[in-house]
């Protein structure tokens, strides 16, 4: 048998688009963690907003902890306490009739897909097999088959085809274009309503409520992927909600688990989700107790509304922070609430390099294209510790 170290092993098959360099956790609690020989780290990752309410929250433990000393994970033959409550409580969180759990970001993607093409057939009489989504250029939705189908990043998409059809994708923020590719065929627009890995991008005013728009004067469904953005990281339960606009589907990943176990899932109105039929889509884990039992005490934290208002407050200070960099190092800072996208003058270096550095400082961030970095801090992060990872950031450019 041959053995290798943790670390080393972790250097050898981490893909190059995920931490520039091998960080094995021991421990984490709050916004920081500590890897194997003791070295912390301000986690400004957050598990690509996974850890929306840090590591370790007490709640989320407790949560954990309680239904494991009762039924744990069983297939969907089963029936549990948990399952009803969770569904009751993440469909009243998004004022919807219905949800149905998955487990990760991509299966709840997948089913979202499965609906919308159910429902042009069975509702909107799109003829068989035409059925056609538009999505959104850099795009990241996931990395199944179908899903890097309809990506434009070629290190999610290369050498994985043939793809699968029925996608159209048009331009970020380019109303005029969505508008064009809609025809009697189309039955959703799929989007973020912050793009995260194309470098959190904001969409320009109006785009998401044109996309409303035009959405309901064709009869196509819109599909606002909240897997990143959603659950209290821009300062409001959604991203979509900062602008007032209200989707037919909700797609949900990531924070709903609390970073303690995946979580996902679709929330819609009986006349979209209900297409679905008992047999005809589930998952063998998706709704199992342990998830629901986390999943419900995520919905409680989001309930109260004081992780919204901390990330709205503590965003602006971030922001505010990161702006003082404009010019010195940095060209744009973009975002909203506790996250941000910061583009980092080439010629000083590129967003690896700077995370990589940022690391050396014991700053957790990642790198998405070319020279930008992605910051999402755990929303239990304090300013003085926002204060110190902008020092960080000012540091590394040489400021």
């Amino acid at each position: 048998m041959i053995t290798v170290d943790a670390v080393e092993y972790a250097e050898r098959h981490t893909a190059h688009n995920y931490h520039p360099l091998p960080v094995v956790i021991a421990d984490g609690e709050g916004a920081w963690v500590t890897d194997i020989d003791g070295k912390r780290y301000l986690d400004c990752l957050a598990g690509y907003s996974a850890l929306n309410f840090g590591h370790r929250h007490p709640a989320l433990i407790a949560a954990a902890k309680d239904q494991l000393d009762r039924v744990t994970l069983t297939s969907r033959a089963f029936i549990h306490d948990q399952f009803g409550p969770f569904c009751e409580e993440l469909a009243e969180l998004c004022d919807k009739e219905l949800v149905l759990p998955m487990n990760t970001g991509a299966e709840a993607i997948e089913t979202a897909i499965k609906v919308a093409r159910k429902w042009g057939y069975l509702v909107k009489g799109v003829q068989r097999d035409r059925a056609k989504i538009i999505v959104a250029a850099n795009n990241f939705h996931g990395r199944t088959t179908t899903i890097i189908s309809f990506s434009t990043d070629e290190d999610a998409r290369a050498d994985y085809g043939p793809y699968t059809p029925g996608f159209e994708i048009v331009p970020y923020g380019d109303l005029e274009a969505l508008t064009a590719a809609i025809d009697e065929n189309t039955v959703a627009v799929l989007i973020e309503p912050i793009q995260g890995e194309a470098g959190v991008l904001v969409p320009p005013p109006g785009y998401l409520a044109g996309v409303r728009r035009v959405t309901t004067e064709n009869n196509v469904l819109f599909i606002a992927d909240e897997i990143q953005s959603g659950l209290g990281r821009t300062g409001r339960t959604f991203a979509i909600d900062h602008v007032n606009v209200v989707p037919d589907m909700y797609v949900m990943g990531k924070a709903l688990g609390g970073g303690v176990v995946p979580v996902s899932a679709v929330a819609a109105n009986r006349d979209v989700l209900g297409v679905l039929k008992p047999g005809q889509h589930g998952s063998t884990f998706g709704g199992n107790p342990l998830a629901c039992a986390v999943g419900r005490a995520v919905v409680g934290l989001l309930r109260t509304g004081d992780f919204q208002t901390r990330a709205t407050v503590l965003g602006e200070k971030l922001h505010a922070g990161l702006n003082t960099l404009v010019g010195k190092g940095v060209l744009e800072v973009r975002g909203q609430g506790l996250w941000a996208g910061v583009d980092i003058d080439p010629a000083l270096m590129t967003g690896r390099e700077a995370s990589e550095r940022l690391m050396a400082r014991g700053v957790l961030a990642k790198d998405t294209h070319g020279s930008t970095i992605r910051l999402a801090p755990p929303l239990v992060i304090t300013g003085e510790e926002l204060d110190w990872a902008v020092e960080q950031i000012a540091a590394v450019l040489g400021q």
